[in-house]
């Protein structure tokens, strides 16, 4: 077994294959190599460890750890010496406990978002980190890849530079069609989840974290309604919600995953409604894209308004950016994105969190985050 400091990507399902392993790919050798996979079936650790090979031109496949096998399952991963980290793509609740082993064997973490199924179970994840293995130098990042992309980064840089002046308002809108014949549904543990929100949960904290990155204060209240429209995606589906920064603005939060129609109408993703001027921002997955479009009002008192407009287009490569802050504060870098914060992301848990429940009443995101 080689000395050199290696991961082990915990989990085997559809993200770890078609995102980590290729933003593992694009990093080459400014990334630490993969070592070893776990997941719970052998079937799943196997074909997962194949694809890396593949993916990433090893010379022979990672080693497979699997919970059947008392020789060689998780446990016995973590013992590895030259295991210095783990990227953990598992379920949504079975998470924190494994965050916690791993932290517990020296292990550094990237840990899929959502951080925790509720600000509860997240509070207290943090807590322990903070008392007990952040003192120690381990570091543990929540991988949210919306805020680590590019093109979410550079609207966040221009809202802040004044090029839409001062942020009156906005809006977000997330409309997906979710088919009971689509890979991600067909993922067991989203088939029936044993979490708050089904997909509003799982998917829904990207679209926050993407607010938060773009916004150039935190989000403090809202009021919300929740709603069910397909049955198969109970225990929701839909949240509306009413939102602001307080002193600063407000603005409305709309997202469903049950949609009516595969095709949905044009729309921006993203609105930002500043004094002189505005931004949008869309998305797309093939190819991976984010396009952000700024328009500016330069009116002087020579002549009548003329707005200028600025397009930016940014490839999405979040999932590498991510993997490399964190290679880099493993190493003791900093490359001064402030990715992964756990409380920060804890707040976009609590903004599903305050939407499932609101029933149209006000509340206080800072009160239900305060530890």
């Amino acid at each position: 077994m080689s000395s050199t400091p290696g991961i082990a990507i915990l989990g085997a399902g559809i993200f770890a294959k078609e995102a980590h392993l290729p933003g593992l790919a694009s990093l080459g050798d400014n990334g630490l190599p993969l070592k070893a996979v776990y997941s719970r079936s052998e079937k799943s650790a196997r074909a997962f460890a194949e694809s890396a090979k593949e993916t990433l031109r090893l010379s022979q496949p990672p080693s497979v750890y699997y919970d059947a096998n008392p020789s060689g399952d998780l446990d016995t991963l973590l013992e590895r010496d030259d295991i210095a980290a783990v990227v953990i793509a598992l379920p949504i609740t079975t998470q924190p406990a494994i965050i916690l082993k791993a932290l517990g064997k020296g292990k550094h973490v990237l840990s899929e978002k959502p951080v925790a199924p509720d600000v509860e179970q997240g509070l207290d994840l943090i807590r322990q980190y903070e008392a007990q293995y952040k003192p120690k130098g381990l570091v543990w990042r929540v991988a949210e890849n919306f805020e680590a992309e590019p093109g979410f980064q550079a609207a966040g840089k221009a809202i802040r530079d004044g090029k839409i002046g001062d942020v009156q308002f906005f809006r977000a809108v997330v409309a997906n069609y979710v088919s009971e014949e689509t890979k991600w549904y067909k993922t067991p543990w989203r088939t029936v989840p044993d979490y708050q929100g089904g997909f509003v949960l799982d998917g829904g904290v990207h679209t926050i974290a993407a607010l938060r990155t773009i916004l150039p204060h935190p989000l403090t209240h809202l009021s919300s309604f929740a709603s069910l429209n397909k049955e198969y995606l109970k225990p929701h589906d839909t949240i509306n919600a009413i939102v602001k920064s307080d002193g600063h603005y407000h603005g409305s939060v709309d997202m469903t995953w049950g949609f009516p129609t595969e095709k949905k109408p044009t729309t921006d993703a993203f609105v930002v409604s500043g004094s002189k001027g505005w931004l949008t921002i869309n998305n797309s997955w093939a190819p991976p894209l984010v396009k952000i479009v700024i328009a500016s009002n330069k009116a002087s008192a020579e002549e009548k308004d003329q707005v200028v407009q600025e397009v930016i287009e940014e490839a999405g490569r979040g999932v590498e950016v991510e993997l490399r802050g964190f290679f880099d504060a493993v190493s003791g870098k900093d490359d001064g994105l402030g990715l992964g914060n756990p409380r920060e992301a804890l707040v976009d848990v609590a903004f599903i969190q305050a939407a499932l429940t609101s029933d149209g009443s006000l509340v206080d995101l800072r009160k239900l985050v305060a530890a």
